[in-house]
C-alpha cells in the first residue's frame, strides 16, 4: 500500500507573525519556515503505519515554490521514501489544492492520503474534505487514533459529546488532530540519506488545472492590543465599572 502525505511550508509556529505595511498579507521575508505542525503529525502516523507493516511506500507531496524542497527533504529525513513537488509561485485556494492532490494520488496509485486537519497560516480546514469528495473516497477528519485492519481503517475522533469511533474502507482520506501522536526528531544519518532521495517536480501550469478564484484576501491585521486590567475594591465598584466603562450591563 502506498501512502501519500501532504505537507505545507508555513511560518514556524514559534515565530510571531508580522503583517506587511500595506496590510495585504503576512510578511515572510527572512522568517523561519517549517512543516505545518498538523502535517508533521500526519507524516509521523504514516511512518508508524509503515513500521507496523501496514504500508510499503510513503510519498510526500508539497505544493509551492522551489523553497518547498527543503520541507520535503525534512519529511524524507523523518521517514518518507519519495518526494513530489508541484511547483507553483502563487498561493492556491483549498479547492485547487484538492484537485492537485487528487491528480497526484491517482498518478502514484495511493490507497491512503493523510494530511493535517488545517494549515496554521490560513486555518481553512477544507482541503481534506474536498479531496475526499473529488476522489469519492471514504474520509475521517480530526482523528486522534488510527489503526488499519485489512481494508478497514479504525479511527477515533474527538467530538463535542466525547470520542467518536469510526470504521472507513480504503481508499480513504484522513486528516489528523494534535492528539494523534508526537512527531519524532530527524536523526543525522537520516538527514544525510534524505539528500539522496528522489524528489519529482511537476509544473502546476502544465497540469491543466484551473485556479478556483472564489475568494480573495481583503485585509490582514494584527490583533488589537488588550487593555490593561483594573483592580476594584468591592462588588459595587465592579458593577459600576461594568455599567459605565465596559458597558456590558
Amino acid at each position: 500500500m502506498k501512502i501519500l502525505v501532504c505537507v505545507k511550508r508555513v511560518l514556524d509556529y514559534n515565530i510571531k507573525a508580522r503583517v506587511k505595511a500595506d496590510g495585504s498579507d503576512v510578511d515572510l521575508n527572512n522568517q523561519k519556515m517549517s512543516i505545518n505542525p498538523f502535517d508533521e503529525i500526519a507524516l509521523e502516523e504514516a511512518v508508524r503505519l509503515k513500521e507496523a507493516g501496514k504500508a510499503d511506500e510513503i510519498h510526500i507531496l508539497a505544493i509551492g515554490s522551489k523553497l518547498s524542497n527543503d520541507t520535503i527533504r525534512t519529511g524524507l529525513a523523518l521517514g518518507g521514501d519519495q518526494g513530489i513537488l508541484v511547483e507553483c509561485n502563487q498561493p492556491l485556494p483549498p479547492l485547487t489544492c484538492a484537485k492537485v492532490i487528487a491528480r497526484i494520488a491517482k498518478g502514484i496509485d495511493a490507497s491512503l492520503v493523510i494530511m493535517g486537519k488545517q494549515a496554521i497560516d490560513n486555518d481553512f480546514n477544507q482541503t481534506g474534505q474536498m479531496l475526499a469528495g473529488i476522489l469519492d473516497w471514504s474520509q475521517a477528519t480530526f482523528i486522534s487514533k488510527c489503526q488499519i485492519d485489512g481494508q478497514q481503517v479504525l479511527v477515533s475522533r474527538e467530538v463535542d459529546g466525547g470520542i467518536e469511533e469510526l470504521s472507513v474502507t480504503l481508499p480513504a482520506v484522513l486528516t489528523t488532530d494534535l492528539r494523534l501522536n508526537t512527531p519524532r526528531y530527524p536523526k543525522l544519518p537520516n538527514i544525510m540519506k534524505a539528500k539522496q532521495k528522489v524528489i519529482t517536480t511537476h509544473d502546476f501550469n502544465q497540469l491543466g488545472i484551473a485556479i478556483d478564484n472564489n475568494f480573495k484576501v481583503l485585509k490582514v491585521a494584527e490583533p488589537l492590543p488588550r487593555a490593561g486590567g483594573k483592580l476594584v475594591k468591592d462588588v459595587d465598584e465592579l458593577i459600576q465599572c461594568l455599567r459605565t466603562e465596559a458597558k456590558v450591563i
